[in-house]
């Protein structure tokens, strides 16, 4: 009995020790990744010596990296192109650093991933269009970057995007009228960019939709009347842009609003609905800014 049970045990560990090793192409994937974020000045360094399974941030399912949580890490530097070779990656969690350089076209190749967080760093260059391509992603949050260019039609492909947070950037030109496709999504942020045009009417599409931040933008023409039909919502903010009438926000629902910001000195409107006892304003600004 005692030799059975040794045997499970030696069994069950050379198991996991199997389970912990990585693919030669994804091991070099994550040197890359320590290589050109300037490893040696992270907060928690990865041991090269120890199995990718005990590096810090980084889970090892079977024999792939399915996660890499790097938050607030002090990674500098630049996202390799090689990150693509993580197919496995579920989650990719940069967020709070001060990587910089453009986001690589190669991370479309991260066909499996759910999370991609690389907000509050010093990204540029536009989105790469490929990104339509990441078909899996649950939550997209890239705001407080200096990312620049018109948002990708392609974004609308992500049909199962959660969140999508594109705030505090410098993206421009029009809304894509292919966010109306992402009929999943509970929250959508494009907060201080510098987009223009009138916000596309199927965006009332968005039935799920519980916060809508669009402020301080060069938003013009009317609130779309379809916006009568987010009956979810409980943040909307489109203060500070360039509408020329705010007449349809009178048919929305707005008795569940939690913020509800809006030009008020411009218009004079009746939300006879609106518990403004509960309802805050919100400063929704991120404190982040170019080095000069």
């Amino acid at each position: 009995m005692k030799k059975l049970l040794l045997l499970l045990v030696i069994s069950i560990t050379s198991n996991q020790m199997m389970q912990a090793k990585v693919s030669k192409a994804e091991k070099m994937a994550l040197l890359d990744l320590d290589k050109s974020t300037n490893g040696t000045s992270w907060i928690k360094q990865w041991n090269m010596d120890q199995p990718v399974s005990e590096w810090y941030g980084v889970t090892v399912e079977g024999n792939h990296v399915v996660e890499i949580s790097l938050f607030r890490n002090n990674l500098s530097g630049i996202i390799p192109q090689s990150i693509g070779k993580l197919t496995h990656l579920r989650i990719l969690n940069l967020a709070f650093n001060t990587l910089s350089g453009e986001l690589p076209a190669t991370i479309s190749q991260l066909q499996n991933l759910e999370v991609l967080k690389i907000e509050m760093n010093r990204l540029k260059g536009k989105l790469p269009s490929e990104i339509g391509n990441m078909v899996k992603l649950l939550e997209l949050t890239a705001f407080n970057n200096f990312f620049s260019g018109n948002i990708p039609e392609s974004i609308g492909d992500i049909v199962n995007l959660r969140v999508l947070n594109l705030s505090s950037n410098n993206f421009e030109g029009h809304i894509p009228d292919s966010i109306g496709n992402l009929s999943r999504l509970e929250s959508l942020g494009l907060f201080e960019n510098t987009l223009e045009g009138d916000i596309p009417g199927n965006l009332g599409q968005l039935v799920l939709l519980k916060e809508l931040v669009l402020a301080n933008n060069q938003l013009g023409g009317a609130i779309p009347e379809e916006f009568g039909q987010l009956a979810s919502l409980k943040v909307f903010q489109i203060q500070n842009n360039k509408f020329n009438s705010y007449k349809n926000l009178e048919l929305m629902n707005t008795r569940e609003f939690l913020v509800f910001d809006y030009d008020k000195d411009d218009v004079k409107l009746d939300f006879k609905d609106v518990n403004f006892s509960k309802t805050r304003m919100a400063d929704t600004k991120f404190e982040d800014e170019e080095e000069h």
